[in-house]
């Protein structure tokens, strides 16, 4: 009876190694990244309330999230926003992101400031709990991006061609070509929200 079980453990650990990529999905769906997670890429289904959106977020690292269920599922789910956010990580690295440099704060008036890279971009702010929507507005700039809550803190997400503005407008190397592969994920996840994950 041992040496069946040994055998067992054996057979399935040699299935485990030879099917690699099987053995990083099983790993993500049960670690919390997965599957049992993947509702949670979707804008809107776990809302962030207009006071939980107050106060002062730093940059985490790259978000991404997608408008529906339907769109979720088709590009694969959360395995597909992880390997999304891995994909943007470079060029938001060549651009300059950091904690120390990128953030945002709301203020229950209705303001905003923010550093994305060190340039500043400060105004008004509306937010709509409904769609998750929010509409940052300074004097030369008005942007639209969606909340999205997560586990210790939120996501800002922009369509990936505004966030291309974005990114182009703050930057000193507006015509980096390599920003160019943030506007073609979007030709690849239509219905894909992509931006900066955020604590406090």
């Amino acid at each position: 009876m041992k040496k069946i079980i040994i055998g067992m453990l054996a057979l399935a650990s040699l299935v485990m190694v030879s099917c690699g990529n099987m053995g990083q999905v099983m790993s993500a769906m049960t670690n919390g990244t997965g599957l049992g997670n993947a509702i949670k890429s979707v804008i809107g289904l776990d809302k962030v309330k207009a006071q939980q959106l107050i106060g002062d977020w730093k940059y985490k690292g790259p978000g991404c999230a997608f408008t529906s269920e339907n769109l979720l599922a088709k590009a694969g789910g959360e395995i597909a926003a992880v390997q999304i956010e891995e994909k943007v990580q470079p060029y938001y690295q060549q651009v300059g992101l950091s904690a120390e440099n990128t953030f945002i704060s709301f203020k229950e008036d209705g303001t905003f400031s923010s550093r994305i890279a060190g340039t500043p971009f400060s105004g008004q702010y509306t937010f709509d709990e409904e769609t998750q929507k929010i509409t940052l507005k300074s004097l030369f700039l008005s942007v639209n991006c969606y909340a999205k809550k997560e586990v210790g803190g939120i996501s800002i997400l922009f369509e990936a061609k505004k966030l291309l503005t974005l990114l182009q407008t703050v930057s000193a190397f507006s015509g980096n070509k390599d920003l160019q592969t943030i506007s073609d994920l979007s030709k690849k996840y239509d219905g894909v929200r992509i931006g900066f994950d955020l604590n406090k």
